[in-house]
């Protein structure tokens, strides 16, 4: 890459939720500004590591608050912000009847394989083990259970990768690893297009796990990444991610 090119690149490192997204919204930007974005998509947590060691991020868009935060406080970015929210929702195999008033006791069942991404690398898995937590008042001894019985199939550094454009969690649901997996509401959407038999299960009140996505710029980026955080914070580019089935930040 040119000099020339590599001044209008700016490298995002964002949540793997939030390729489909913003790949939709960095095009948009790229069509407004002629600047690009090159992007690369992960577990936040590992993410989050790779700029702590010096990796050439400039824009950082995490499923958590946490992650950014953590940069933050270390010197790394500046102020984190509010971007998107999500929620857990449960991707189940066709044919086994789960509903959201069932859903605990099917998840608890020893049949029933669960599968979960992978904690502290992956928010997705802390927002499933936080759920597992919620599961402790309604039937006791339901958290070590769960925590015991997920299969932390994604996520993590030597997670199985899908094959290439495929959704993981419809693809470990399809082969039999998992019967029901708990992941975001965006990802069983996109499970399901590609998997229609696949069935998504909202959870019940009780269990239910928001997730805040926190959106910030690396110290030392270039004028143009803030210019795209700005693009995303903006009414055209929350719009995209609604259409993609996030929450608005406001």
């Amino acid at each position: 890459m040119s000099n020339a090119a590599s001044a209008d690149t700016v490298a995002l490192y964002a949540a793997g939720s939030l390729r489909a997204a913003l790949t939709d919204v960095a095009k948009a930007y790229e069509a407004k500004s002629g600047h690009k974005i090159d992007g690369k998509f992960g577990p936040s947590g590992l993410l989050r590591d790779e700029i702590a060691g010096g990796a050439k991020a400039e824009v950082f868009a995490s499923a958590n608050m946490e992650h950014p935060r953590a940069l933050e406080a270390s010197g790394k970015s500046g102020p984190v912000q509010l971007f998107a929210r999500n929620r857990l929702c449960a991707l189940v195999k066709p044919g086994l009847a789960v509903t959201s008033a069932t859903l605990l006791e099917r998840m608890l069942a020893p049949e029933v394989k669960l599968g979960s991404s992978t904690p502290k690398a992956d928010p997705s898995g802390d927002y499933a083990f936080e759920s597992f937590k919620k599961a402790e008042a309604l039937k006791p001894g339901a958290q070590a259970a769960l925590e015991a019985k997920a299969l932390l199939l994604t996520g993590g550094k030597t997670s199985a990768a899908p094959p290439e454009g495929k959704s993981a969690y419809g693809w470990h649901v399809a082969e039999g690893r998992a019967d029901i997996f708990l992941t975001y509401c965006t990802n069983t959407l996109a499970a399901q297009k590609q998997y229609p038999d696949q069935q998504i299960v909202a959870l019940p009140e009780a269990l239910s796990v928001g997730a805040d996505y926190g959106l910030s710029v690396v110290n030392g980026a270039k004028e143009p990444a803030q210019k795209f955080a700005d693009f995303i914070l903006s009414a055209d580019g929350q719009a995209i991610l609604v259409s993609h089935g996030f929450a608005a930040a406001k």
